[in-house]
């Protein structure tokens, strides 16, 4: 097989392209031939040596993608060769054969694509949880959503939109700015004026709940939180989160709630529930896809490149060179 690979932390320049030789497949698993493979900023996190990564060097990132069953494990029932499937949280993704346990596998329904389950799966499931579990948004909420334009952003400004709340989205550039608004934004910021008071005057006080993705931005983002209120801290895009003093949280009932979308998909069973009901809501118009750009796997470097790029604003998969 094929594998994006990397013996040391640093730049994209790190990146490779290895010939490997094919993984047997472990009982209870099942191995797909990749279609489409999700590139995430918690991709970058690990090439960098900032996030957890599974296994030794050379290190193969990757977590979401999809792609067609050829090989199946001891123990495993009810799938068959050339079986559509998806994953959000299978390690080693970013290669040719990837060994999926059945309790990670997510059968696509079939109006879904490899390259739409790969674009929405990571994303789409973060997003669900952000307006579901770490906090529970309701129609009129005021919420505020940091990189709006970016993958996760897009998703997360639609369900809240679909929910009634009222969502303020910070974007870097007009271009960005202009998506949010498209996808129903109540208002849209930049980074470049006073943000903070400005979503504050806009929601009358402080929003309900802000959702922070960038890091750095985590204290602004909390001045921004009303009395009461909830900051989620779910990313660092733009670097590590300061530390926060929670004599800050305590003086005005505010609550900081870290996320990771590995503690929501605890069972098959959930994952088949959350997945499921993704793909309703994109079946149903309710989300749409953000743009999407692919690269080849042999370009990974790039790929990496463009996501770190500030001017792009949605989702990139990376594409097997050959089946």
């Amino acid at each position: 097989m094929q594998a994006l690979t990397f013996d040391t932390f640093g730049g994209p320049e790190v990146l490779q392209l290895c010939q490997l030789d094919d993984p047997p497949v472990p009982a209870g698993h099942i191995q797909l031939a990749m279609r489409a493979i999700g590139l995430n900023f918690a991709d970058i996190y690990r090439r960098r040596g900032e996030y957890h990564l599974a296994g030794a060097a050379p290190h193969i990132s990757g977590y979401e993608g999809a792609g067609e069953v050829v090989a199946i494990g001891e123990g495993v029932s009810g799938y068959a060769l050339g079986d559509r499937i998806g994953f959000a949280d299978v390690p080693f993704a970013n290669a040719t054969r990837v060994n999926v346990p059945v309790a990670h596998a997510l059968p696509l329904p079939p109006a879904v694509s490899y390259v739409d389950a790969a674009a929405v799966l990571l994303q789409g499931l973060t997003a669900q949880y952000l307006v579901e579990d770490s906090y529970a948004l309701r129609a009129g909420d005021h919420v505020l959503i940091h990189a709006a334009a970016g993958g996760v952003g897009q998703y997360l400004l639609q369900f809240a939109v679909a929910r009634g709340a009222r969502a303020i989205a910070l974007a870097s550039t007009p271009a960005k700015r202009a998506i949010a608004a498209r996808l129903g934004a109540a208002h849209t910021l930049g980074y470049d004026g006073d943000w903070v008071e400005q979503a504050r005057t806009w929601s009358g006080g402080g929003v309900h709940v802000a959702y922070d993705a960038v890091g750095v931005t985590l204290a602004d983002s909390l001045r921004a939180v009303r009395q009461r209120g909830t900051l989620v801290s779910y990313g660092m895009a733009g670097g590590m989160p300061p530390p926060l003093d929670v004599r800050r949280l305590m003086e005005a009932s505010k609550t900081l709630v870290g996320g990771d979308l590995w503690d929501y998909l605890d069972s098959a069973a959930a994952r088949r529930h959350r997945a499921g009901r993704l793909f309703d809501a994109l079946g149903s118009g309710a989300i749409r896809l953000p743009a999407v750009e692919t690269f080849p796997l042999s370009r990974g470097a790039d790929a990496h490149r463009r996501l770190e790029d500030r001017s792009f604003a949605g989702k990139i998969v990376m594409l097997p060179d050959s089946a």
